[in-house]
């Protein structure tokens, strides 16, 4: 990263990473090989990550921004497209976010008092 890391969260197997930064970019890390195998970014997002989440499967890394909004990352994807989560973001930066451990809903907290639960 080129900036802060402000969040990470174990992928469901054990054996790698994700975080998420006030570069803009989520990546993975495997630990098995000692590095960064993806990033994910997109010119569009130009704002800090506060925090992220793998889904119950380990295909999506959520992220939630300081643009009030929530991303998906396909984690089998080349890391340039984020799915925009939900449609009715935040009133302020997403603060935190986390799955559920039946892989079913995300819970999404903000500096706006709120939180929301996406199932």
């Amino acid at each position: 990263h080129d900036a802060d890391i402000n969040s990470v969260d174990f992928f469901p197997d054990g054996h790698a990473f994700g975080t998420g930064s006030d570069d803009s970019s989520c990546r993975v890390f495997d630990m098995r090989c000692y590095g960064e195998v993806t990033k994910f970014a997109t010119p569009e997002i130009q704002c800090g990550i506060t925090s992220v989440s793998f889904s119950r499967s380990g295909r999506l890394l959520f992220g939630g921004y300081d643009d009030f909004n929530v991303h998906a990352w396909d984690t089998i994807s080349a890391g340039d497209h984020a799915f925009h989560l939900p449609s009715t973001p935040h009133d302020n930066r997403v603060s935190c976010l986390g799955v559920n451990p039946k892989g079913d809903a995300l819970c999404t907290g903000s500096w706006d008092t709120y939180l929301k639960i996406w199932a």
